[in-house]
């Protein structure tokens, strides 16, 4: 013997009748807190706060900035040898 039951109700209406706590205000207000954190973090994502978070270490951020932008785009004879630091000194002493 097969018996089935087909019951045509909301998730809301399952849980109280279930005796289930309504956590809908919980998940209003956590909603609301992960939206105003996500708000604050894409803000520093704007072109402003990003070039401050590059060169906010002075000039250490400047350099960073200009090897990764150097490291984008191949250097007219000295390929590897200008974009790596070490061997760049060594060039610049050769000089």
């Amino acid at each position: 013997m097969k018996v089935t039951i087909e019951i045509d109700c909301t998730p809301l209406e399952a849980r109280q009748f279930f005796g289930l706590p309504d956590v809908q205000p919980m998940q209003a207000a956590l909603l609301a807190q992960m939206e105003k954190r996500l708000m604050v973090e894409a803000e520093k994502f704007t072109p402003e706060g990003l070039m401050q978070a590059w060169f906010s270490g002075g000039t250490q951020g400047a350099e960073w900035f200009r090897g990764m932008v150097g490291g984008l785009f191949p250097q007219p004879g000295g390929g590897e040898a200008r974009s790596d630091p070490a061997k760049r000194a060594d060039l610049a002493k050769k000089d």
